[in-house]
């Protein structure tokens, strides 16, 4: 019973272990970042963030200062390399154990070893191990050496560049948990390079030595260095271990085949992108079979985690990732929306281990349909607009590389077929002017990383040099009159934007707010004498540049032209959102405790969002309580205020900060001009604030809280809903709760009690359906030693099996259980109509018995799959009588 682990088996072992180590498993978080340094999560540690800083280890009522868990993980740093190279992913599956202050290097490494080396894990040859440490780490050197037994020339030492998480900390920052790492690599040996261990010292690259682990010593809070460069690193409370195994790396290993998309959930995405596309995966030169695989398994998802393409945020992201995988599956020839159909694939492949991904598939697949179709019709602009640069060139000629950047960053057009329609007219494109472009580019993308808005901000900041602050009017006025002062697009100033393109504009005065402190960006128009332009979004630099993302409709604009500038009607239910955020945040504090604090928000013109501190769930009674107090402000009609005023005499009043704003000597303080009582406290909202807001808290309307969610370890997501939005989700509740109540032939008032009657009718019929299922399978299995059950010797091992018509589930496992005690056989397999059982023995398991190895083989013979440990498992089938026949074969 041998043959390689399937990718899903591999993240059990793991999980298990840690679980027999004392770790708590939890599932994966969301791709949504916890916090606001990143758009998505990165890393597995970064939920626990807090947790590593000294916050209490309980997670959902559970404290344990030992965690594991898959966490998905989104990078898009150097997105370019994915599907160009055999390992890049922007979606990565990190299999991580956390230690909150409890163990250390010592189990840290000697587990890691243990798993790795293991016959009961992975079994991976110890020869073939090698390490990394930071040069300094001595306790590392020593564990590895005489308590693994690893030879000393299998450990190479490197700076804090190469072993310190995050890489360079001491000195590059960012501020935050860090510290030492040791990575571990696997030799795969000669077939796939013939590099050695001392070799990589010098080049830090191999396709033989791969990196599979990560283990990482966070001891250290990085700070700011001193003035004359210093480091800062304080000790953390507590020492603490975050480790880090790529899945899509030791999958590879494991399963020793070429490369990431050889393993057995790539495979079949390539084998259906060749099957739709008539062209054949052919390795390492077929870039776009990968690039769309790679993709669609990543937005797939993200897309099932909330995130949807937009041109903003972590929408943009998703959009730019699914535009890169339309582009490639356009080279190779796919016409029609097709990415959509992959989808399926990518749910059977990973939909057991992220179920939200199976439960949204239907959503996946129409956002991604959606966003072909209109990405299809831009890369037909994209072609219309190269032949016209083209048709006025002769034959011979060069395109410039910047011209064919701009295709690219404007229109999404990719180089390879601006190359391609090029040579169709005998003209070459400057590619080495298009790579300095598109590297400038990802420079700066990379310098705005550090403030997690890389990309809201495209093109080159230093073409808004010396342009002096914007002035906004917009918290008194809608419309306002400006002068055009730049218009930007793809990193240069330009003169003028004719009909049908789209570019940053900057005007003198704008009433348009820019996206900060959790509120979106306004969105509206743009007017002038003989032409329109609609504005999609609004930011602004840290200088005071408000930033207008704008699509000319008709006419043309230039600098220093006049225009009319309206915000759309959206801004007013912003609004009323933004003052229900802080309702929301004086309630919650109220009701919760002050521990509260905020982690985050969202402002739109649908909803809100808010992000905070709090260890558990809250009780049907406490978001009864925060939606009364709100509703308590809110009817009593309150003048809602603001002025400016220093700091320091801000915060002497009691404003509270909102979250992810950074404040200058002056500020603006936004005030509810009345408080409300609860429980015998009163209860006021006072903050500094940037943000839009209503005149009067009547103004907000109605307010109901939609969920409460846990998003981080200790962190809590409540959406709520405001003004016409809430009345019209209350609505439709009602509505729907009218509907159920007609289909059970009672009123709204009596769906309680007419579904409480049903569910006990239910369960007395399930009752006496499983005791006639019991029956049933006593019936067939005969009695004594084993009854109907046919028992055989096979690879050393007694083996029972018996197949048992209408017994499947709970009621197959139990079955198997008694047949294995009855039978005296070290395994028996059951099967049912479409399930399938193994259970072995303690001893069969001993003597190397592993039922999850044997079913995976039952189960492909028979048309399904499955897995478990080595004494239970199970699967689906669709043919039982194969999976059976299968058995002298399989050991």
């Amino acid at each position: 019973m041998t043959g390689p682990l399937s990718t899903a088996q591999i993240r059990e072992k793991y999980l298990q272990f840690f679980e027999s180590k004392g770790h708590l498993r939890l599932p994966s978080y969301s791709t949504v970042a916890p916090d606001p340094t990143t758009l998505f999560t990165v890393a597995g540690m970064q939920p626990f963030k807090e947790q590593f800083m000294g916050a209490p280890a309980v997670f959902d009522g559970v404290a344990n200062k030992r965690v594991t868990t898959a966490q998905k993980c989104l990078r898009i740093g150097d997105i370019e390399n994915v599907g160009r190279t055999l390992r890049h992913c922007s979606l990565l599956e990190m299999l991580g154990n956390f230690s909150f202050g409890d163990y250390f290097k010592q189990e840290s490494l000697t587990w890691a070893w243990e798993f790795l080396t293991s016959p009961e894990w992975l079994g991976l040859d110890r020869a073939r191990l090698y390490v990394t440490i930071y040069e300094e780490d001595e306790e590392a050197f020593r564990i590895w050496t005489e308590v693994n037994g690893l030879p000393a020339d299998h450990i190479l030492r490197f700076g804090a560049d190469e072993n310190f998480w995050p890489a360079d900390a001491p000195k590059e920052g960012p501020n935050g948990p860090c510290g030492p790492c040791s990575e571990i690599f696997y030799d795969r040996g000669p077939k796939y390079g013939n590099d050695t261990w001392a070799e990589y010292a010098d080049t830090r690259e191999s396709a033989r030595f791969l990196e599979i682990w990560n283990n990482v010593f966070p001891q250290f809070d990085r700070q700011d260095p001193l003035p004359d460069g210093t480091p800062v690193l304080k000790d953390l409370p507590f020492k603490n271990i975050d480790t880090g195994m790529g899945l899509e790396r030791i999958a590879t290993v494991v399963q020793d085949v070429y490369d990431f998309y050889s393993n057995d959930v790539f495979a079949p995405i390539v084998a259906k992108v060749a099957e739709m596309s008539g062209q054949a995966y052919e390795g390492p030169q077929s870039v776009s079979h990968r690039v769309v695989a790679e993709h669609i398994r990543s937005v797939s998802m993200v897309i099932a985690d909330g995130s949807v393409p937009s041109n903003t945020g972590r929408g943009y992201v998703v959009r730019k990732i699914l535009r890169r995988a339309c582009r490639h599956a356009y080279l190779l020839g796919l016409r029609e929306p097709s990415l959509f159909k992959l989808v399926p694939i990518v749910v059977d492949r990973m939909g057991d281990a992220y179920p939200e991904l199976r439960e949204n598939q239907a959503k996946v697949e129409a956002t991604v349909r959606a966003e072909e179709e209109s990405f299809l019709r831009t890369l037909e602009g994209g072609i219309q607009r190269l032949g016209k640069l083209l048709s006025g060139m002769e034959r011979g000629a060069t395109l410039s590389g910047n011209d064919a950047f701009v295709l690219y960053d404007t229109y999404g057009f990719p180089v390879d077929l601006t190359k391609e329609i090029a040579e169709e007219y005998g003209i070459t494109v400057d590619e080495a002017g298009y790579a300095e472009s598109l590297e400038n580019a990802q420079n700066l993308a990379r310098a705005g990383s550090k403030y997690g808005k890389s990309e809201l901000f495209g093109g080159n900041m230093e073409a808004l040099d010396g342009l002096s602050p914007t002035v906004f009017v917009g918290y008194d006025d809608l419309q306002a009159d400006g002068e055009v002062v730049a218009l930007v697009g793809a990193g240069e100033r330009l003169k003028h934007l004719p009909a049908g393109s789209e570019a940053t504009v900057v005007l003198s005065r704008t009433p348009f707010y820019a996206e900060g402190g959790g509120e979106v960006g306004d969105t509206g128009r743009i007017e002038w004498d003989g032409g329109a332009g609609v504005v999609r979004d609004t930011r602004k630099t840290p200088q005071g540049v408000f930033l207008h993302d704008v699509l000319i409709e008709s006419g043309e604009l230039k600098e220093g032209l006049s225009v009319r500038a309206v915000v759309s009607g959206e801004r007013q239910a912003i609004q009323r959102h933004h003052t229900a955020t802080h309702l929301l945040q004086s309630a919650l504090r109220a009701v919760l405790g002050s521990g509260v604090q905020q982690k985050g928000s969202l402002v739109a013109a649908d909803r809100l969002r808010f992000d905070f501190s709090h260890g558990a769930a809250m009780t049907a009674d406490e978001i009864a309580a925060v939606e009364a107090l709100v509703s308590r402000w809110i009817s009593a009609n309150f003048a809602v205020t603001w002025q400016e005023m220093p700091i320091a005499d801000a915060k002497a009043a009691g404003a509270t900060a909102l979250f992810g704003e950074k404040y200058g000597e002056t500020v603006r303080v936004v005030r509810v001009g009345g408080s409300v009582e609860y429980a015998g406290q009163t209860v006021s909202s006072m903050e500094l604030c940037g943000g839009a807001h209503v005149t009067r808290t009547g103004d907000i309307g109605a307010f109901v809280i939609l969920s409460d969610e846990n998003v981080a370890a200790g962190v809590r997501r409540v959406e709520a809903l405001a003004g016409e939005q809430a009345t019209a989700w209350v609505r439709e509740r009602l509505n729907a709760a009218a509907r159920a109540a007609a289909l059970l032939n009672t009123s709204p008032d009596g769906l309680e009690a007419r579904v409480t009657g049903l569910q006990t009718q239910l369960k007395a019929a399930e009752k006496e359906t499983a005791a006639v299922r019991r029956q049933l399978a006593e019936a067939q299995m005969g009695g004594g030693a084993g009854g109907a059950a046919q028992t055989r010797e096979l690879g050393g091992f007694k083996v029972a099996t018996l197949k048992l018509a209408g017994i499947e589930g709970n009621d197959l496992r139990a079955a198997a259980d008694k047949l294995l005690d009855q039978s005296g056989a070290d395994m028996v397999v059951l099967a049912g109509d479409k399930g399938l059982v193994v259970k072995a023995t303690k001893d069969a398991v001993t003597r190397g018995a592993h039922a999850g190895q044997l079913i995976g083989k039952l189960a492909a013979a028979g048309g399904g799959k499955g897995g478990g440990r080595p004494d239970m498992a199970q699967a689906g089938v669709t043919d039982a009588d194969a999976a059976l026949g299968a058995l002298d074969t399989a050991f």
